[in-house]
């Protein structure tokens, strides 16, 4: 595995928006932060910028992130925001100067298809994170932004989650990956899919559909993607949305029937994804996963 260095008092972090647009005001909020936690920021081009739906043009985002990539000053790259622009600038990309020094890439939602084309192709470890709009002033002492500095600092990481009646108990260790459904669902048959198989896979979605949520569960199970997991991870399904006419089914039915013939934990209920306490998460690393009857327990596992 090509790691990541972990972050100390002094690291640079560089800021990017590879696909929506973020206002200024956001991003100066968490620079402020992310430099009262000892760090140093560099911003790319792309903050506080627009073309229409995205932060740029394709070619600037690409340009942008690029440089980041590339720049050797640099440790770390939190993106601005996710929203969609990632999978119209990925192919482009060239990771020769990356793969010579990796440095986290700190992002969720549309970022999942960075996480996870390095993963399948590299085998180098991201982290499931906050980005710009979380880190604010009145944030900044929350347990979940402490979590990030924990995680991108090298520090000792562990979760805990309430029960839910549609847990299934047990344990289990291994890889953990994944990220958003919907990109999860896109990236089938693509060169940034990646092998969910002995893996332990987290999952998480905002402003679907129920029908559409049960066709992208569908895709990933009829693509072999759940039926060799070590364990599924289920978190913050926000903002579900029924059609008129009923579709039937909750939410957490959808998922726990997709997963109910196999025989995997399965853990509802985790604290990350699209709501305001989203804790981070460091995907393409081991992890040993407890559900039991007082809920889920994760733990990231170092050697």
């Amino acid at each position: 595995m090509n790691h990541p260095q972990y972050l100390k008092q002094g690291s640079v972090i560089g800021i990017t928006c590879p696909a929506s647009a973020i206002v200024q005001e956001k991003v100066t909020s968490a620079i402020q932060v992310l430099q009262d936690w000892g760090f140093k920021v560099k911003p790319g081009r792309t903050v506080g910028t627009e073309h229409f739906y995205f932060s740029g043009t394709d070619a600037e985002r690409l340009a942008d992130l690029q440089a980041m990539m590339d720049d050797p000053t640099l440790d770390a790259i939190l993106m601005g925001r996710g929203g969609y622009g990632m999978s119209r600038i990925i192919d482009g990309l060239d990771f020769t100067a990356f793969l010579q020094k990796p440095k986290w890439i700190c992002g969720f939602s549309d970022i999942t298809i960075l996480h996870n084309h390095l993963q399948a192709n590299y085998n180098i470890p991201g982290l499931h994170s906050p980005m710009c709009g979380a880190f604010r002033p009145e944030t900044k002492d929350a347990d979940h932004i402490k979590n990030f500095f924990s995680a991108i600092s090298g520090e000792r990481l562990s979760y805990h989650t309430k029960a839910s009646p549609f847990n299934r108990k047990g344990e289990a260790s291994g890889i953990l990956t994944g990220g958003n459904v919907a990109i999860l669902a896109h990236l089938t048959g693509s060169v940034s899919e990646v092998d969910t198989t002995g893996k332990i896979l987290f999952i998480e979605d905002i402003g679907e559909v129920l029908y559409n949520m049960d066709r992208m569960m569908l895709n990933l199970k009829r693509a072999g993607k759940l039926d060799k997991l070590k364990g599924l991870i289920v978190g913050y399904l926000t903002d579900m949305q029924d059609t008129e006419r009923p579709f039937g089914q909750s939410i957490q039915q959808i998922i726990y029937d997709k997963v109910k013939e196999y025989d995997y934990p399965v853990c509802f209920n985790f604290p990350c994804g699209h709501e305001e306490v989203n804790y981070t998460l460091t995907l393409n690393m081991p992890h040993k996963l407890i559900v039991d009857e007082t809920g889920g327990h994760l733990e990231l596992m170092r050697s």
